[in-house]
């Protein structure tokens, strides 16, 4: 049975990011090549690794079993070509890294100019910003070497087999509120205290929204949702403007407030969630990749300190 680790790969990759086009697109070939990389390993075993779904193309189980020994290879091989110094890039080489939303206002910048304070000597970065539902950051591992992640506490963990995972922080959604609210005298709220308020949250699947289910669940009163926002900076605008209280990240908002909004703990509901880095395991085994995620260890610390 012979295989070669770019068809590995690529069938990989198509059970990481789902069609033939994306692979293409991910591994800067054609999809013609793709697909013809895949037909021949499949030649080389009698078990079908892929099915059509629709106009998809999916993984099988035997597919998916294959895909991943196959990433387990390409993690050996990088092990080997680190055992003999080739796979130690130089310092500076380019690192992409991509972020939600308020991770990428927050951290983007404060990272960018970490990393140009030594002249130059330090990974080049590509940053993009990437705002999915929490079940597909894992996938965005595949077109970036890391990948700033968000779930909520209690929610399942990251695919272990897929990505590994370093903690970055754990941040709490807080009650915002205008400045003038009665409620702002108040050093910590509950669920019963906020639920009859008028609500600016974001769409199903994201963790504002989550939250506010839980403060509903808690206080077994529906909630009255005004606006479905899920960038920051509106969010905090709408809710300095008056009409409506919201949630806030605590770290990373700090940049959209202004002297009209407050921040204030939330009690009684599971409020926090984990902001992660995600990345393949071979990619962590780059010197400038390391750099780049001690870095943003840094920079987050800083976010997180208290004020």
């Amino acid at each position: 049975m012979l295989m070669e680790i770019h068809q590995l790969q690529m069938l990989r990759e198509l059970g990481d990011l789902g069609s033939v086009k994306a692979v293409a697109e991910t591994l800067m070939v054609t999809p013609s090549a793709v697909s013809q990389q895949l037909a021949l390993l499949q030649k080389s075993v009698d078990v079908p690794l892929t099915r059509k779904d629709g106009r998809a193309l999916v993984l099988t189980d035997a597919g998916r079993v294959l895909a991943e020994a196959g990433a387990a290879v390409v993690n050996a091989m990088a092990d080997a070509r680190a055992a003999i110094g080739a796979y130690h890039d130089a310092p500076d080489a380019p690192v992409s890294v991509s972020a939600f939303h308020s991770a990428g206002q927050a951290l983007f910048a404060p990272l960018a100019a970490l990393l140009a304070s030594d002249g130059g000597k330090s990974p080049r970065l590509r940053l993009s910003d990437e705002d999915v539902a929490q079940e597909d950051f894992p996938g965005l591992a595949a077109r970036y070497d890391l990948v700033l992640a968000h779930r909520m506490d209690n929610s399942p963990t990251w695919p272990g087999d897929k990505v590994a995972v370093i903690p970055l922080a754990d941040e709490p959604l807080d009650i915002a509120l205008p400045a003038a609210h009665p409620l702002a005298s108040r050093r910590e709220l509950e669920p019963s205290d906020v639920v009859d308020e008028p609500w600016v949250t974001s769409r199903d699947g994201y963790s504002p929204a989550d939250v506010l289910a839980a403060v509903v669940a808690v206080s077994g009163r529906p909630a009255e949702v005004l606006h479905r926002i899920n960038d920051y900076s509106t969010v905090a605008a709408l809710v300095s403007a008056g009409g409506a209280i919201g949630l806030l990240p605590r770290f990373t908002a700090r940049r959209v407030l202004d002297a009209g909004v407050v921040l204030r703990p939330l009690s009684g509901v599971n409020s926090v969630r984990k902001i992660d880095i995600l990345a393949r395991p071979e990619t962590l085994k780059r010197k400038s990749v390391m750099t780049v995620c001690e870095s943003l260890q840094t920079v987050m610390t800083e976010l997180s300190s208290p004020r």
